[in-house]
């Protein structure tokens, strides 16, 4: 079992993603569609911001969810915000998002409370998408119970290419195409055999980096790595992804929790 208390408190600089330019999401499944030219206003989306996730994170997942071709409009809720996190709030929203932050068990302690409104919401057709900590909180140990199946943590797992909890890169497969990707001892995946889900992305361990399940109704997107890091997050830690920074992927995943064809939940 890892130690899940030792994951840092990351702290993001808060940058906007340029809506410029069409995104080609065709080799992805997405083909036609761009980010945000769409002046009709799009679902409304729940973006956790509170003691449960770092400066920036929230900001930085709300920026991908405005660009992403579902265009959404996005409202910060969490326990200072001028929107809890309650039934009633869920239930005008098409999508609820955990952003990154520190250690999971800390952050669980501070979520623990809205374990059941988000579960009922996603059981009953809601979308639910984790991000890093938030991916671990779609776990069981602990979390929301979200997933078939449970998360683990990456690094120190056998084979794995990173060794170390600091912020850094990491090569993954996304739908079979290698890419490189902002990391933070983000979670893989461990689902039940059989399971109502579908990867989008593998580590090089072959362990699952980003998938969509079934819950209930509703659907899951859950990503280790971090697909809505922007220029800000590089810069800040010093980094540079070879291939360019580019958010294809987190509307991929975006997209896939809305409209992926994932069997139904039995649960």
């Amino acid at each position: 079992m890892t130690d899940r208390s030792r994951s840092p408190l990351i702290n993001r600089r808060r940058l906007l993603i340029g809506a410029g330019g069409a995104v080609v999401l065709a080799g992805l499944g997405w083909a036609g569609m761009s980010t945000v030219e769409s002046k009709k206003p799009g679902p409304l989306a729940l973006v956790y911001r509170g003691p449960a996730s770092c400066n920036g994170c929230s900001e930085s997942v709300a920026t991908l969810l405005r660009n992403s071709p579902t265009a959404f409009r996005t409202q910060f809720c969490g326990p200072d915000e001028a929107v809890d996190i309650t039934p009633a709030a869920l239930a005008k929203a098409t999508l609820y998002a955990q952003p990154g932050g520190g250690s999971v068990n800390s952050a669980w302690r501070k979520m623990r409370r809205y374990a059941d409104p988000i579960r009922s919401f996603v059981h009953q057709g809601g979308h639910y998408l984790g991000f890093c900590l938030g991916a671990y909180l779609a776990g069981a140990s602990p979390g929301f119970d979200l997933l078939p199946g449970d998360t683990d943590e990456y690094v120190g797992s056998p084979g794995a290419q990173v060794r170390t909890t600091d912020d850094t890169l990491i090569q993954i497969r996304w739908r079979g195409r290698p890419r490189t990707m902002y990391f933070q001892d983000g979670p893989l995946f461990r689902l039940r055999p059989g399971a109502p889900a579908v990867v989008l992305a593998t580590y090089d361990t072959g362990a699952p980096a980003a998938v969509v399940a079934a819950y209930g109704s509703g659907r899951v997107g859950a990503v280790g790595p971090h697909p809505e890091a922007d220029r800000s997050w590089y810069d800040g830690a010093d980094l540079s992804n070879p291939t360019g920074i580019h958010f294809d992927l987190g509307y991929d995943l975006v997209e896939s929790t809305m409209h992926g064809a994932v069997p139904p939940s039995k649960s």
